[in-house]
Order: structure tokens, then C-alpha cells, then sequence
């Protein structure tokens, strides 16, 4: 069912970027030079919707890069407490090792009472 709801979003997204990549053929320029108006410094002459592709794939990983670095303190915080957890499991299996023959030995004793 996962898949199938999958597959129901993507298929009509890929269509539609599909049909937009046939449509903007055209050759556009990019200038990446906002001083020079007469002779540009760096520009790039690709179709439209390469641009638009490569902007957009820019933007996801600029996000996530963003979205990364954000929760660089939670991840932290995650790491100090797993630590914190290992270290009182170990601690708390050392002491039932040492609770336990205090237990078996109390246990002897009040066999022995009665």
C-alpha cells in the first residue's frame, strides 16, 4: 500500500517535470556577474529548465546543509545521553552483581529459621 501511494505521487510529478523539461528547450544565459554590464565575467548558456533543475537541486542541499548544522546540538545532546545511559546500565548490573549473593545468603539464612 506504501509503494502504491508512493508511485500514485511521483509518477504525475515526473510527468509534469517531464513535460517541463520538453517544453523550456530554449537556451537561456545565466550571469553571475552583477558589475559588468557590458562584457560579463562568469556566465553559463544552458536550456531553461537545466537551470531551473540545477537551482533547484542547489536549494535541496543547501536546506539540508542548513537543517544539518541546525540540529548539530540535539545530535550532541543525544550522544551525552546514550553515554549517560551506558554508564548507569553498568553501573546498575554492577550492582545487582553484587546484590545478588547478599540476596542468596539472606535467603539461606531465613530457610534456616524456619
Amino acid at each position: 500500500m506504501k509503494t502504491f501511494l508512493k508511485w500514485l505521487i511521483l509518477a504525475p510529478v515526473g510527468l509534469l517535470l517531464l513535460v517541463f523539461a520538453i517544453v523550456n528547450r530554449h537556451m537561456v544565459t545565466v550571469v553571475f556577474d552583477p558589475l559588468s554590464s557590458d562584457t560579463p565575467g562568469f556566465q553559463i548558456v544552458a536550456p531553461l529548465f537545466v537551470i531551473l533543475f540545477l537551482t533547484g537541486m542547489l536549494g535541496v542541499l543547501a536546506g539540508g546543509v542548513v537543517t544539518w548544522l541546525a540540529q548539530g546540538r540535539y545530535r550532541r545532546a543525544a550522544r551525552h545521553a546514550r553515554a549517560d545511559i551506558e554508564r548507569l546500565r553498568a553501573e546498575a548490573d554492577g550492582l545487582r552483581a553484587q546484590l545478588s549473593p547478599r540476596v542468596s545468603t539472606a535467603m539461606e539464612r531465613s530457610r534456616d529459621v524456619a
